[in-house]
């Protein structure tokens, strides 16, 4: 038998590196036992930026505490959207993606995913990062 289901605190003071280039702060996951949502707490210094990616089984939701990031999206990156303080953005399953924080301050945003193992079902995509200078 499988222990009962309990809540779990958890305080992010441990990080890890992400497959795409960035250190999230350890949230809630398969660690916890969690079987449908992962959440995640992401600070971009400035001038970081993602590698080219997308999650192929998941979708992803980022509402961004503070600061901006942009944010190029689609089969080549040839969308373009600027997500500021306040801002809530969805990534579907399979769409390319590729954020930068291009501003002199840190932006930071809490982001949650469908899969609880999301680094699983990250696929880089390198032949796209050249795309965006």
């Amino acid at each position: 038998m499988s222990p009962k289901p309990t809540c779990h605190l958890i305080r992010p003071e441990s990080s890890y590196e992400g497959k795409q280039g960035l250190s999230y702060f350890a949230g809630i996951a398969e660690t916890v036992g969690s079987s449908g949502i992962c959440m995640h707490l992401l600070t971009m210094p400035p001038g970081a930026r993602a590698k080219a990616h997308m999650h192929e089984n998941h979708e992803t939701a980022i509402y961004v505490l503070s600061g901006e990031v942009h944010t190029w999206y689609g089969d080549r990156l040839e969308q373009h959207i600027v997500v500021k303080a306040g801002d809530l953005f969805y990534i579907p399953p399979g769409v390319p993606h590729l954020p930068a924080n291009l501003s002199d301050g840190p932006a930071s945003a809490v982001i949650a995913r469908t899969d609880p193992n999301e680094q699983e079902s990250v696929v880089l995509l390198p032949e796209l990062d050249g795309l965006v200078a």
